[in-house]
């Protein structure tokens, strides 16, 4: 087997590709040697796969920051109910840059949408200007965040 391929359900990883996932998730910092080291590939191949596992869109290396310490004091879940086709409104929601975090649910929401504003009057402005004003959008639920518990990306691969 290839150490990425595609598959109905998504791509298929072989057990090297998923450890180098289950590592870069512990720390995206991680050298390609060190990487190597931990799974007895030269760090040429590392890197090679690494690239790939990229490209394909299996996983991405980002910088995960405190909402907080960058100037974004407000953030909430909003859950929206849709009057006919839940497409166009997601895709205006989703295009939206307060917008970090979208799915089209089954249940109370046909939407639900994770933002994050500056502060109260921003989030004030985004959900009664921005998001309740578009053309079948019947409902908006707000959830505002009082305090982060837990946010976790090292979930590893199955």
């Amino acid at each position: 087997m290839t150490d990425v391929s595609s598959s109905r359900s998504g791509a298929r990883l072989d057990e090297v590709s998923k450890r180098l996932i289950e590592l870069l998730q512990v720390d995206g910092r991680q050298s390609y040697a060190a990487l190597a080291k931990d799974v007895g590939l030269s760090e040429a191949a590392v890197r090679q796969r690494v690239q790939r596992l990229l490209d394909s869109g299996v996983m991405q290396i980002v910088a995960v920051t405190d909402p907080l310490q960058v100037g974004f004091t407000r953030q909430a879940m909003i859950g929206l109910t849709v009057e006919g086709d839940i497409a166009p409104v997601s895709e205006v929601v989703t295009a939206m840059p307060e917008v970090i975090y979208a799915v089209t649910t089954a249940g109370r929401f046909d939407l639900l949408v994770e933002i994050l504003c500056e502060d109260d009057d921003h989030l004030l402005d985004l959900v009664t200007s921005r998001i309740r004003s578009l053309a079948g959008v019947r409902t908006t639920e707000t959830f505002v965040y009082l305090r982060l518990d837990k946010q976790h990306f090292g979930w590893g691969t199955r």
